[in-house]
């Protein structure tokens, strides 16, 4: 059961149908989509080394090229790992080093320092621009046959950092990204050749998970010509291209909301806004409805089992006339289709309604487990349930509402900063004693990062040398915002640093 299939469907069913745009320009339809995938797959194989369930990874913002690639990979038997393109270079050598990728198709902003970071840390992946003449000669290749893969083969490695600091490789099978397009149909919305879908998000995230269940049924995939989001061509999109849908962290929804064009904006063409990946403020979700209409969605999951534990669907965001509409629109809603979700205690007692205890989830989307590393995922998959490491509690009629995180995860901009990672590296300075890095409420971006610092006793630290340090080792999003200098961190008898009192000292300065 190749995930490919799907592509190969809709191309047989609709040929002529626009698949894919860059900005106004149509670069394929779905005949044409289909026979550069096969093409493309062939070279793929063709290149020396490359055997069956090898890993290929993009370090790419979006375009073209991508989708291309996703879908060559997978009709070649290859498993994709697609990655933030706003990593560090050090960053994407670990990952590819982790994983063991034999090749990494990198996008011509980030393959200068890419390929020097990896010929600094001896890692032997082949590299390629997806814009060179190296990429067009593979993509010319003789086309190969579909080859077969196992529902258990692994098809996607999402990466997600964790509290050790090292990011981890969440093992989607080819089971699990079909599981998670037949939930789209069921949850979210009934595609067709007459929608679109705006990749204005990162492919390497939800968008281009969610690009699954699109394809499948002949939806446009249109990439901004910025390959970003940017508010004003977002709103000239939506005014191209019909029946759009789109996903958004909920820092980009509040940035088209105060945008003057949302007074211009032709909502009534929007399908489906999704928006995830980051808390979103009663208020901001208020200013959303009123301006867009009851086009939202939300959904919460993470890069564990994608997009898919609980989700509010477009008829409980309109649902004004019930007596608990704001309590609603406060959690992240109810299971998915086919998703158990418990509320457990440490010993995975499931807990009354109201009470706050860990959420885990079974389904299969759920991954298969962390890339080699038996460790983390015997800790986070136990007797088929998945420990997300989110803290929250059910109402009465099953919605789940977030309360904490457990991982201390801060989301900024929708992307997730692990402290730990950070704390490591300003650690690595000489006159750091210790380190607490902490999340503070920010307007626009939801949350910024915050570190707190203790220097040696009689050691002076300067901000602009850690400023240094962590953009040395770090992709530049996950350097604090702001240090502040104590004398002691807060701890408890057990020795464990007090983030809580951290944040609290943050809120009340």
């Amino acid at each position: 059961m190749n995930i490919a299939s799907l592509l190969h469907g809709t191309a047989r069913c609709f040929p002529d149908a626009p698949a894919l745009s860059f900005g106004d320009v149509l670069v394929h339809r779905y005949r044409g989509l289909q026979e550069r995938a096969v093409r493309l797959a062939g070279g793929l194989r063709a290149l020396p080394g490359i055997a069956a369930g090898d890993r290929i990874a993009f370090a790419m913002k979006n375009a073209p090229e991508y989708v291309e690639l996703m879908w060559a990979a997978w009709h070649a038997g290859l498993c994709i790992v697609p990655m933030n393109a706003k990593l560090h270079p050090k960053e994407f050598a670990y990952i590819l080093q982790n994983c063991g990728v034999k090749v990494c198709f990198a996008t011509p902003d980030l393959t200068e320092a890419l390929a020097e970071e990896l010929r600094s840390a001896d890692v032997s992946a082949r590299l390629i621009d997806s814009e060179s003449a190296e990429y067009r000669t593979l993509a010319s290749h003789a086309p190969i046959e579909m080859q077969p893969a196992l529902p258990e083969q692994p098809a996607w490695l999402f990466y997600t950092s964790g509290t050790t600091g090292r990011p981890k490789g969440a093992t989607l099978t080819h089971r699990s990204l079909l599981a998670m397009t037949l939930r789209y149909y069921a949850d979210v919305d009934a595609v067709g050749t007459s929608d679109s879908m705006i990749h204005a998000a990162p492919l390497s995230h939800a968008s281009g998970l969610y690009s699954l269940p699109h394809i499948a049924k002949g939806s446009h995939q249109v990439i901004p010509a910025s390959q970003g989001f940017d508010p004003d061509e977002l709103f000239a999109l939506i005014d191209r291209y019909d029946n759009a849908t789109f996903f958004t962290a909920p820092t980009m929804i509040t940035r088209m909301v105060n945008h003057p064009g949302i007074r211009n904006a032709r909502v009534e063409r929007i399908r489906t806004v999704f928006y995830g990946g980051a808390p979103m403020y009663l208020e901001n979700l208020k200013s959303a409805l009123a301006a867009f209409g009851p086009r939202l969605w939300q959904g919460y999951g993470q890069g564990e089992t994608p997009n898919t534990i609980t989700y509010v669907s477009k008829a409980l965001h309109a649902d004004t006339g019930h007596p608990r509409y704001e309590q609603r629109l406060a959690s992240v809603g109810v299971a998915r289709t086919g998703v158990e979700v418990r509320i457990v205690d440490d010993e995975g007692r499931d807990l009354p309604v109201g009470e706050i205890g860990e959420i885990i989830c079974r389904s299969d989307v759920t991954m298969i487990g962390y890339w080699n590393n038996p460790e983390a995922t015997a800790k986070s998959l136990r007797d088929g349930w998945l420990w997300t490491g989110d803290m929250g509690t059910f109402d009465e009629d099953g919605f789940l509402t977030l309360k904490d995180r457990s991982k201390d995860v801060i989301i900024s901009g929708g992307s997730n900063i692990y402290p730990r990672e950070v704390e490591e590296v300003l650690l690595q300075h000489p006159d750091v004693l210790e380190v607490s890095v902490v999340g503070r409420h920010h307007p626009d971006w939801g949350e910024e990062v915050i570190a707190f610092v203790v220097p040696k006793p009689g050691r002076t630290v300067r901000d602009d040398a850690l400023d240094a340090l962590c953009l040395e080792n770090i992709a530049r999003f996950k350097r604090p915002k702001q240090y502040l200098y104590i004398d002691e961190l807060p701890k408890n008898s057990y020795g464990k640093v007090l983030k809580t009192e951290l944040r609290t000292r943050l809120t009340s300065a």
